[in-house]
């Protein structure tokens, strides 16, 4: 955590400069008892992207606001697909364990057998019958 002085001379800015950002919402520092601003690396990496933005690019401080709030959404809805996808191979995994494979036994009786397996001995023609209620595509 970095007093403002020290967060302006890392960013190269004026602390002015991230006063102004704080008012505007850009970086939000976190705060002390007595309201002092301390700057985070992560603070002074998004003041490094804003002033590249800014100087660099010629975007405008309400454009930087909102590229940061897309990135922001862009991150969170990242994070919840990654949880989303976590959650589908997680089910898919559950549901091909439950999952059974039937077949005819060799004495014409219905088994049920492991997925990717024959039934054991050699039924009569016509005899065996597979049914796989979960069928892959």
């Amino acid at each position: 955590m970095y007093v403002i002085s020290v967060a302006a001379d890392l960013a190269g800015m004026h602390p002015q400069t991230l006063r102004q950002y704080d008012r505007l919402g850009l970086v939000i520092p976190e705060r002390t008892a007595g309201r002092g601003r301390r700057y985070s690396g992560r603070d002074i990496a998004k003041l490094r992207l804003i002033q590249e933005l800014s100087q660099d690019e010629g975007v405008n401080l309400v454009g930087i606001k909102k590229i940061i709030d897309l990135q922001n959404e862009v991150d969170a809805l990242k994070s919840r697909n990654e949880e989303l996808e976590a959650e589908v191979r997680a089910r898919m995994s559950a549901k091909e364990r439950e999952a059974r494979v039937f077949a005819a036994g060799t004495a014409g009786d219905v088994v049920s057998i492991s997925r990717g397996r024959r039934p054991q001995g050699r039924p009569e023609p016509g005899a065996m019958v597979l049914y796989n209620r979960y069928r892959r595509r």
